[in-house]
């Protein structure tokens, strides 16, 4: 890898993708400086104050509006607000120059290829040789704007198409000219990986590229199947949302998030460019998409689409669904299907293909239709648009959410019994999907050894994803690998002497059998191993306790068994803290109450950038009972230095668990205090995740880790503080703000926290919160309120959410 560091980076143009991508990288710690053109006239407000053109607040309206426009929509895209402190803001006219001392400069300016020429050509009068200069474009032959250029430009000049919104899609596509060196090629293909988080695709100069060209052609193909299928907008998002393995939003939602113009401005460019497309007909609009851009229903954007939002007669918000023969829109129609209904109890993604393939109704015949269409396309677009089918699938599960790419989905199904059904319905796979059939070859991906390997179809063998040497993927090890298993939990050799504790419960709640597990891990991590990471694969790390497990014993009031419940529950969390070896928590997306909790006692937490980690248990009608409360208490404790600073302190601890605050970044969920200074890091790529945690206990192990002593001298504030926390539940309860039943947990966990009625400000032992902890949340769990809360949780089967 070439020697070059990225500290600084130019954006030029600050629409809704270049303000993002300024976000972006403020996001990871870079200095960012965000550009766009100066106004051609003033604004009402800018007259009536007497502003002039030359006065910089006009001068950077464009830029700043657009920025400011960018940080308020939600998901937001920043970690942090304190990221916004990383970009500055700038005109063409007067800032240009300012781009010599960066290292990178992005070009994200309206897809108009003269336009960018004219911007290209200024930033060649400032650009310092060896500079990045990059365009992201999503249509615009990469090689024709860099024509005129001076050679250094050139061989510095390539594609980068992030995908919005950059912070979330994984995808970024490198999209080389022929000038373009290589060494500049590799940079960004890791720089895009290791430090934006970034699957990196390699792209050919292609129209489209990857991404767009197979997911535009999924999405066309799927309209004109609309019409040939008899299927309704609702019936076509059902069957191609999550139970097929892609986004909730599945087809039409999607397209009214994105905007239905976005879809055919993509689409008709490839109906222009792609004249010997095999599927080039199907680039063309059905009658009702033209009609619906001719009415200018775009979706979000002009309020409808394929959906539109109302209000019904009694004013409560109502979705209506566009009828697609009529173009009028009705109320959305329950959709019912029984190869989804043979689908819901298979959690196992390849096998749910299977029944879906073997669909005897409308679900089935639209997956066969729209499968087997696209294994044809995709197998006839290599060599064309890439010579690896990996990448096809890496763009496709990165840039549109599909957990299988085009060729997993294949394998899935059956390589050679799709082929047959595909002559069925007229599609057919390319001459050297055949041959690969017929030298013995099945399917297109296997694991060996636990390497995960692809068929290379130049030398007609598989060959080793590149890259993935870096990556630990359990799938690749989990067969061979596996040390020990309950229902809850697989204990697996991660070699170097760690081994890895992975859930597999439904959204990796937390029962018995991962308590059992966590505990079985460690003892055999200190008998025989070095250390033991607790992570997995899985869509989170851990939604939590299995509630439903609580509310079946207080509503049995099986007292004795819940209380010993809770303080094995407690017993892990000590122990991940206080055993002999290092315990390194590895969570991602959702952390919620247990996952929150054992990640607050690891010695070390290697957590993904896009971590949502919370106590939450407020939610159901109790305090954090496996070690949350008495770890707040513990760390108020720590911030403790003079009076104020204490009632500060406390507060703070305190409303963070009262309010359920749910971080909205693995960086945010610092600054709740769910994480300490020096215990944690950032993976800003989640496939580096489990990776990076086995090196961090590799390192804790080899600087001579010690067991820690548990600590005794936690100062609570006794009746000084419980004064404070009354007081402020009674008047929060006062003012209507919180039920009654609300102050009585606020009150209990004030309790705790306070480290009870004690007269005076004491020192008091981890194990003595523990105690209190433990019989605050059993006398909670046993009121009704709390059950009643515990029930509604169960019956709509979601996570507990701030």
């Amino acid at each position: 890898m070439m020697k070059r560091s990225i500290n600084k980076v130019a954006v030029l143009g600050s629409g809704i993708m270049g303000s993002r991508i300024a976000c972006h990288f403020a996001n990871i710690g870079v200095e960012v400086l965000l550009l766009d053109i100066a106004p051609k006239d003033l604004s009402p407000e800018e007259q009536a104050k007497g502003l002039t053109l030359d006065n910089p607040i006009v001068k950077n309206r464009i830029v700043n509006t657009a920025l400011q426009t960018a940080v308020k929509t939600n998901p937001s895209p920043v970690y942090t607000k304190k990221a916004l402190n990383k970009i500055k803001t700038g005109n063409f006219d007067d800032d240009m120059s300012k781009i010599a001392g960066y290292d990178w400069v992005i070009e994200v300016v309206v897809e108009n290829l003269d336009i960018k020429k004219k911007v290209f050509e200024q930033v060649e009068q400032f650009r310092k040789p060896g500079t990045l200069i990059t365009s992201n474009t999503s249509g615009i032959p990469i090689h024709l704007m860099a024509e005129g250029r001076s050679e250094d430009f050139k061989s510095h000049f390539c594609g980068t198409h992030f995908f919005n919104p950059p912070r979330y899609l994984k995808l970024l596509e490198v999209i080389p000219t022929p000038h373009t060196q290589p060494e500049i090629v590799d940079f960004l293909m890791h720089y895009g990986d290791k430090f934006l988080g970034k699957t990196t695709v390699l792209c050919k100069d292609t129209p489209a590229f990857i991404a767009n060209r197979v997911g535009v052609y999924s999405i066309m193909a799927l309209l004109h199947l609309v019409e040939k299928l008899d299927l309704t907008v609702e019936e076509v998002d059902k069957f191609t949302g999550p139970a097929l393995g892609r986004p909730k939003s599945a087809t039409f939602r999607t397209s009214d998030v994105v905007g239905l113009d976005t879809m055919i401005k993509v689409a008709k460019g490839l109906y222009d460019n792609c004249p010997d497309d095999t599927a080039h007909d199907l680039f063309k609009l059905p009658v009702y998409v033209q009609k619906m851009e001719e009415n200018k229903w775009l979706g979000d954007k002009t309020k409808q689409g394929f959906y539109k939002k109302t209000k019904s007669a009694d004013g409560k918000t109502e979705i209506l669904a566009l009828d697609l023969k009529t173009l009028e829109y009705k109320p959305q129609q329950k959709v019912k299907s029984a190869t989804l209904e043979m689908t819901k109890p298979v959690e196992n993604l390849r096998d749910r293909m299977k029944i879906f393939a073997k669909g005897k109704d409308k679900a089935g015949e639209l997956f066969r239709h729209s499968s087997f269409g696209l294994f044809e396309y995709v197998s006839d677009r290599i060599p064309e648009i890439s010579d690896e089918l990996y990448r096809i699938d890496d763009a496709m599960r990165a840039g549109f959410g599909w957990e299988l790419g085009p060729f997993e989905l294949w394998d899935a199904v059956g390589v050679k019994e799709a082929i047959e059904r595909m002559e069925q319905y007229g599609n057919k796979a390319a001459a050297w999907v055949h041959e690969m059939l017929d030298a013995g070859n099945t399917s297109f991906y296997k694991v060996e050894n636990g390497v995960k390997k692809y068929y290379d179809i130049p030398s007609k063998g598989y060959k080793a994803l590149p890259g993935t040497d870096e990556f630990i993927i359990l799938d690749n090890l989990r067969e061979n690998k596996t040390l020990w298993k309950n229902s809850g939990v697989s204990i697996i050799d991660l070699g170097d002497g760690i081994l890895n504790v992975e859930f597999h419960t439904k959204m990796n709640t937390i029962g018995g059998d991962v308590i059992s597990g966590i505990n079985k891990a460690i003892d055999m991590a200190e008998k025989d191993y070095r250390g033991l990471v607790i992570g997995n694969d899985g869509a989170n790390f851990s939604a939590g306790a299995n509630v439903g497990m609580i509310f079946m014993m207080a509503v049995e009031q099986e007292w004795d068994e819940l209380n010993m419940a809770i303080r094995t529950f407690q017993n892990t969390s000590m122990r991940i803290r206080y055993s002999s070896i290092p315990v390194v928590v590895a969570p991602h997306n959702l952390t919620l109450g247990g996952g929150c909790e054992f990640s607050l006692h690891a010695d070390h937490v290697q957590l993904s950038a896009e971590t949502y980690m919370g106590l939450v248990e407020f939610g159901v009608g109790v305090i954090p009972g496996g070690g949350g409360t008495k770890e707040f208490a513990l760390r108020a404790s720590d911030e403790f230095k003079d009076d104020q600073i204490v009632q500060n302190a406390l507060k703070d601890r305190f409303l963070t668990i009262g309010m359920a605050k749910v971080s909205t970044s693995g960086y945010e969920a610092y600054e709740l205090g769910y994480l300490q200074k020096d215990k944690f890091s950032i993976s800003m790529n989640r496939n580096r995740l489990l990776a990076d945690a086995k090196a961090k206990a590799i390192e804790l192990a080899d600087a001579g880790y010690t067991k820690p002593v548990q600590r005794n001298d936690i100062k609570v504030l006794g009746k000084q503080g419980l004064g404070i926390v009354y007081a402020g539940a009674n008047s929060m309860y006062a003012g209507h703000f919180i039920s009654e039943h609300d102050k009585k947990i606020s009150e209990k966990l004030g309790y705790v926290m306070c480290g009870g009625d004690l007269s005076a400000p004491t020192e008091v032992t981890e194990q003595y919160l523990l105690d209190l902890e433990r019989e605050a949340f059993l006398s909670l769990a046993g009121e009704r309120k709390s059950l009643e809360r515990i029930q509604s949780i169960i019956t709509k089967g979601k996570p507990l959410r701030n």
